[in-house]
């Protein structure tokens, strides 16, 4: 069986993604894809990784937890989506590491279902914003007590999923960045669904419709309509171009404001997570989805 775990991350599309394939699961299930609700994996999961670091897990405790998950019913492959899958936000860095639960967790679920083929799909999103957004759910007082002295410039995801490929190194890994996810939305739910390219996806442009006005959103799907044969990179660019002119400057740039932080800092934290796409797009195992 193929078995996909998506991880959010946080402060991403906060469960859209799990609802649009939801929304797809008759189209899904031809093609022998089933979608569970999250309520029923999401507890069991998160109890399963919580054991201890030497804890050794019953020869059945695969079959125990897919028949609890699926009902008895038959897959060919699995989609499970929870943003706490590698930890709770405010357990999202340390030490300048994100997720550093990741790499172990991902070996504890490749150990259960060794027998079994995994995949596993992220969102990232730049450190500029990822952080604040983590301190925020965090204890801390300041963000430089979150962070414990790390220069926030250090935060690599490269170094988390080079980490996890390490721990779990027959698992591949997808990843695309958030600032994306308007564009890629669709690919997205067909490459999770196995869906061929071209397949209609229902909620396909929801994303779009929450950047760009709603006239833009009309014009945008009677122009998508009257073209019939259009391929992925064109309609990426037809999106471009009607965010370019029908973009809500509220929906699309987020303001931070961290005591301690100047514009050219948010800049260069910005331009280090460019670099940082393009090294982890280098790691053998990982697929970066960019537009």
């Amino acid at each position: 069986m193929q078995l996909v775990f998506h991880a959010g991350a946080h402060f991403t599309e906060e469960d859209r993604l799990i609802k649009c394939l939801l929304r797809n699961q008759d189209a899904l299930a031809g093609k022998g894809v089933v979608v569970p609700g999250p309520s029923k994996y999401r507890k069991l999961l998160r109890k399963t990784l919580s054991v201890p670091n030497d804890a050794v897990f019953a020869a059945d405790a695969r079959d125990v937890l897919l028949d609890a998950i699926l009902d008895n019913a038959g897959a060919d492959r699995v989609i499970l989506s929870n943003a706490h899958l590698f930890g709770v936000p405010r357990a999202a860095q340390r030490r300048g590491m994100l997720y550093p639960q990741a790499p172990e967790r991902m070996a504890r679920l490749a150990q259960i279902f060794r027998t079994d083929q995994l995949e596993l799909f992220m969102a990232v999103r730049d450190p500029a914003t990822f952080l604040p957004a983590c301190f925020r759910k965090s204890p801390h007082d300041t963000l430089a007590d979150f962070m414990r002295g790390i220069d926030p410039r250090q935060v690599r995801w490269s170094d988390t999923f080079a980490r996890i490929r390490e721990a779990a190194p027959e698992v591949p890994v997808t990843v695309w960045c958030n600032e994306d996810a308007p564009l890629l939305w669709s690919q997205i739910v067909r490459e999770l669904g196995v869906m061929e390219h071209g397949d209609f996806v229902i909620g396909g442009f929801d994303l779009l419709s929450d950047i760009i006005s709603d006239e833009g959103m009309r014009r945008f799907v009677d122009y998508i309509k009257s073209k019939s044969k259009m391929s992925e990179i064109q309609v990426r660019r037809v999106m471009m171009a009607f965010m370019e002119k029908f973009a809500l400057e509220q929906a699309i740039e987020e303001e931070i404001d961290v005591p301690g932080w100047t514009g050219d800092m948010i800049t260069e934290l910005s331009e280090l997570y460019d670099e940082d796409m393009a090294t982890l797009a280098r790691i053998p195992g990982v697929t970066l989805i960019s537009p």
